[in-house]
């Protein structure tokens, strides 16, 4: 009997990001449809949406104007998408009003960290609903520890990683890395470190790159 193949993903992406969480979530229910024929190594890599965003972070109503241009009725419309896809696929968003967008830096260090763990895909998905979801602040050190704590990872060993400079320069590496690869927006996803797929995808976007670009090359 042949060994099941692996398939490696890489995931590019901002914790502050909805497409980045709705792009993973198609993407998981891609890999359900090979359940038995394929095995599944992600690993998750930093890119900062808002490098420069200081540590009070902005009104997010204030960002998408500066940013994107965008008027309150583009914005609030552009949630209700972001709501109703979400929904879909058993995420919930719940945006409001005072919502701000924040510095993610240290977040990414702390999936740095949770990638020598195997807590990596856990703290990514806390994150995601840390943010999306509860409406936390997922710069604030407090916050990042627990929700550390939350997926297994030891408290007081995070506490001590957020109060230094622990893989800053493994985070920075690896966000020039990609830069120089040229992605320039996420999500993005790497198959087998050959094949790129940009973007929150369809799901059988996914699963056909699985069945014909990946297992077919493997039988």
């Amino acid at each position: 009997m042949s060994e099941t193949p692996v398939i490696t993903v890489d995931i590019v992406s901002d914790i502050v990001c909805p497409w980045c969480i709705i792009g993973y979530k198609k993407l998981e229910k891609a890999m359900v449809q090979f359940e038995g024929k394929a095995r599944f190594e992600l690993a998750w890599h930093a890119f900062e949406l808002n490098p420069s965003m200081p540590p009070e972070g902005q009104d997010i109503n204030e960002h998408m104007a500066q940013k994107y241009g965008a008027t309150p009725a583009q914005s609030k419309a552009n949630r209700e998408r972001l709501r109703s896809a979400g929904n879909d696929l058993d995420f919930e968003f719940n945006y409001h009003e005072n919502m701000r967008m924040v510095n993610t830096f240290d977040a990414h260090r702390m999936l740095h960290w949770a990638g020598e763990t195997g807590r990596q895909t856990a703290l990514k998905m806390a994150l995601f609903k840390a943010h999306f979801t509860n409406g936390e602040n997922v710069s604030d050190h407090q916050t990042l520890a627990e929700i550390a704590a939350s997926v297994g990872l030891d408290e007081k060993r995070a506490r001590h990683l957020l109060g230094s400079d622990i893989y800053a320069a493994e985070v920075r590496a690896t966000e020039s890395e990609w830069q120089d690869r040229f992605i320039t927006g996420v999500p993005a996803f790497i198959f087998n470190k050959k094949f790129m797929v940009p973007g929150a995808q369809e799901t059988d976007v996914f699963a056909n790159i699985i069945e014909n670009k990946l297992l077919k090359k493997a039988a």
